[in-house]
């Protein structure tokens, strides 16, 4: 009788597992397209966000944990500053003319494919808190 070895992913694998999976959800709550999730990701290639979105046991690079990571803040301060999920959900939809949007949604900000643009929407909203 052979025994197949099931490979029990560490603790990196399983990190990185659930990283995606949070991502995936907020993404989902917020109506974002695959190319938004790209955008957000970095921009990786499609065959990886399929991938991802398969929720792997992965060792994801730091730049793709930091981009979650900044993703999971902005969805934390939005579902404190507002009452209810839809009306968080919407504020990334919603044209902001306030720095440092300018006129565009904070999806369309974020997408623009630099951390930066994630970092300063998390610094925003931050303040929005009194942090």
């Amino acid at each position: 009788m052979q025994v197949s070895a099931t490979k029990i992913p560490n603790a990196e694998e399983r990190k990185g597992q659930v990283a995606l999976k949070a991502f995936f959800n907020i993404t989902q709550e917020w109506g974002c397209s695959s190319a938004d999730r790209q955008k957000l990701l970095g921009e990786v290639a499609r065959s990886t966000l399929n991938n991802y979105a398969k929720l792997p046991a992965v060792r994801l690079n730091r730049d793709v944990i930091e981009r979650i990571s900044y993703i999971m803040g902005i969805y934390k301060a939005l579902n404190i500053l507002y009452p209810n999920r839809e009306l968080a959900n919407r504020w990334v939809h919603q044209p902001n003319q306030a720095l440092p949007f300018n006129g565009t949604s904070a999806l369309e900000f974020m997408t623009r494919g630099s951390i930066i643009h994630l970092a300063e929407t998390r610094r925003y909203l931050d303040a929005q808190r009194g942090w």
